[in-house]
């Protein structure tokens, strides 16, 4: 469903109580004498969780009020940015449902009235929403761990499917991100992340662990049991309403009208098809050149000779060479014969056995069935 999500609100739409909440004080942002805004032509002021309070079950949104010059006037707006089932349940391994919006604007209502904000429900919920993170925590518990698949994912590389421009495979491999300027593909051991934000909250993939770091302490798994989290992070107003697009999903990029697990469940199962895309490729194995021939013709019966020879020699050249390395050397050909590429992967099909790494991610997405702690504890009989 939804972890992380962005609300942006014009000042129209929010009254501060008290403005030294923020720091620093928000009151030169609206009353005389005002901020100068700087070099950058903005000021911000913020009000964030501390750490103390985040270690004490305190969970609040991060605040940021800016002021910045537009066309000919000042703008000024409030960023509302929020782990929804942090908010709710205090920790992200449990996973809200659709049915529990009102809940959330509840909660949110009332936290944000804590921090010196009035903001009516209604407004809440009509929110225009200018980042959202759609996750899914996917539990191993066929003794896979999360590690061996991220190391199977990390060979590939998405410049070939889609237009990224960065791969991050660390945290001894527990970590893997495939990032462009807009959006972001990531997949990581949250259990493992855990344990880093205990060294340092800066090794952690994700922000505001303080509040779950117990959480394994307090709570006893049964075995075996790890888990895999898959965030498609849209950071930009623009990249949402291009996705949803792509996958005639209406929606006015309201907080409600995104608040749909069916958006949700056909976003990440369109970026994990990405993924098996540009994995396929790699992950088939065959021994000779007349097992791929047979493979493929059986796989993909209706693709012309021309096609499959195209495959093989791609596969290939990736073998030997690598695919960063070949598509360096492929560059003077133009970016136009990569999207032939990328057109012809999604449509051909290889033997299922080679995306066995990505069965469980598969069937849980598929299922979409909210992830709760306590269905896994084995305390409970």
């Amino acid at each position: 469903m939804i972890d992380t999500i962005v609300l942006t609100l014009k000042p129209n739409h929010f009254s501060i109580l008290d403005h030294s909440r923020f720091s620093p004080s928000s009151i030169g942002l609206f009353q005389s004498p005002y901020y100068k805004l700087g070099n950058r032509s903005n000021f911000k002021c913020v009000q964030n969780p501390t750490s103390e309070e985040l270690k004490n079950g305190i969970y609040k949104p991060r605040l940021t009020i800016t002021r910045r010059m537009g066309t000919g006037a000042f703008i000024t707006t409030l960023r509302i940015e929020f782990s929804v089932p942090k908010l709710i349940f205090g920790n992200n391994f449990d996973e809200v449902s659709e049915n529990q919006f009102e809940e959330v604007i509840t909660r949110l209502n009332k936290t944000l009235y804590n921090m010196g904000l009035l903001i009516f429900p209604q407004v809440l919920r009509d929110a225009p929403v200018s980042a959202v993170h759609y996750s899914k925590n996917i539990p191993l518990t066929d003794y896979s761990t999360p590690y061996l698949i991220l190391k199977e994912l990390s060979k590939i590389n998405l410049n070939l499917q889609l237009d990224m421009n960065q791969t991050d495979f660390r945290n001894e491999g527990h970590s893997l991100k495939f990032r462009a300027n807009s959006y972001e593909i990531s997949l990581y051991d949250k259990r493992k992340d855990l344990q880093k934000a205990k060294t340092s909250e800066k090794r952690a993939v994700e922000r505001d662990n303080e509040i779950q770091l117990e959480l394994f302490e307090q709570w006893k798994p049964k075995r075996p049991f790890e888990v895999l989290r898959m965030e498609i992070r849209l950071n930009q107003r623009v990249k949402i309403k291009q996705i949803l697009k792509k996958l005639n999903i209406e929606s006015d990029l309201t907080f409600f009208s995104l608040f749909k697990q069916a958006t949700a469940q056909e976003i990440l199962l369109f970026y994990l098809a990405e993924l098996k895309g540009a994995y396929a490729l790699l992950a088939y194995r065959p021994e000779s050149t007349k097992d791929f021939i047979a493979a493929f013709l059986i796989n993909n019966p209706k693709t012309k000779i021309r096609k499959m020879l195209q495959m093989l020699a791609l596969k290939t050249a990736i073998e030997e060479m690598g695919i960063r390395e070949f598509r360096e050397a492929t560059k003077p050909y133009g970016k136009h014969n990569w999207d032939r590429l990328k057109n012809d992967l999604s449509t051909y099909s290889f033997p299922e056995g080679s995306l066995a790494p990505l069965k469980n991610i598969q069937q849980s997405l598929t299922e979409f069935k909210p992830l709760r702690l306590k269905d896994f504890d084995k305390s409970i009989c």
